[in-house]
């Protein structure tokens, strides 16, 4: 045997040594919280309180689209407080119930004897339970301006923005339930509402196209947004109808209500069966098709609020824990 298959024997050996140290040496935790957005960061609320060891993991900073959030009314116990600050206090009552981990994207998590590894950008853990709060993202017109004046004029969610913009011209884009419940919903908070629709009907349920009549919000059918402009601030929309003529629309919000993308590809990839909008189906107890595997918030579908999400993540942490102590 000549020296440079020796080498090689010996290389190959010491690099299998060290993966099985790095796995030896992987850090294990009871709970492994994928996302740290309202849901996520209540799980951390109730599993850390029940006891048990856990890690929150988020691929950007906690708190995700909520950090987007200029106000809400809607919040028990606040008449009016920004997303942020919002999830400042959150964040810190979970800090002292599990560890956070931000800037630290979960890559890829794989069923394992007994649990779960874990594989992140930074990376490997081992949990006993997985819960995944990995929320939504929004679907994009992906026009010019939409980015620049995000925060600016542009929204996605009139619950949050919409008193923001009382006595002011806006618009909303879509044909769909949340659409029209959401032009609804600016109407009545005192904004002046008009939808844009790209076809000659709408998508939304008949009892919603009723409402829209009753509060004369008006439609302009059979347009799509071009371009969003302004300077600080939006200050009009360029519209193009189905005949390719453009006209620009002069406006002070946007609010885009074209769906939402849930954040469920690891999810589907570890074998949780998703509905037929990629949403993860759980039951009444937030666990899934597989055991010790559970899910809360948006990307479960259903009423996207944080009220809701904080629930599903008490929820989860829950049964999670009771799973735990009660294995059957």
């Amino acid at each position: 045997m000549n020296l440079y298959f020796i080498n090689t024997i010996i290389t190959t050996t010491i690099n299998i040594i060290n993966i099985i140290k790095k796995d030896d040496k992987m850090e294990e935790y009871d709970i492994i919280i994928i996302g740290s957005g309202p849901a996520g960061l209540t799980a951390g609320i109730y599993a850390g309180r029940q006891g048990s060891k856990t890690l929150l993991l988020d691929k950007g900073l906690t708190g995700g689209n909520g950090l987007e959030v200029p106000s809400m009314e809607n919040y028990p116990g606040f008449e009016l407080i920004a997303g942020m600050s919002l999830i400042a206090k959150i964040k810190k009552q979970t800090e002292k119930n599990a560890e956070i981990r931000e800037l630290e994207e979960v890559k890829s998590v794989e069923g394992k004897e007994e649990g779960f590894q874990v594989k992140t950008n930074k990376n490997s853990y081992f949990a006993k339970v997985i819960i995944f709060s990995t929320g939504t993202r929004n679907r994009l017109l992906k026009v010019p301006g939409e980015e620049e004046f995000k925060g600016k004029g542009v929204s996605y969610c009139a619950t949050c923005d919409g008193i923001l913009y009382k006595d002011k011209d806006v618009l909303i884009i879509g044909g769909g339930n949340s659409a029209a419940q959401e032009a609804i919903f600016l109407k009545n908070v005192g904004c002046n509402v008009t939808l844009v629709h790209r076809r000659d009907e709408l998508r939304a349920e008949k009892y919603l196209q009723n409402k829209l009549k009753e509060k004369k919000i008006p439609v302009i059918w059979n347009s799509v947004v071009e371009e969003i402009k302004g300077n600080r601030m939006i200050e009009s929309v360029v519209l193009k109808d189905k005949d390719n003529n453009k006209k620009e629309i002069k406006t002070q919000g946007i609010f885009i209500a074209i769906g939402d993308i849930p954040n469920s590809k690891i999810a589907k990839d570890l074998g949780l069966e998703l509905d037929d909008y990629n949403y993860i189906i759980t039951d009444k107890n937030q666990r899934t098709n597989q055991k010790h595997v559970y899910v809360a918030g948006d990307v479960t579908g259903g009423v996207k609020q944080w009220v809701v999400a904080c629930g599903e993540g008490a929820i989860a942490a829950t049964s999670a824990f009771h799973d735990l102590e009660h294995p059957s």
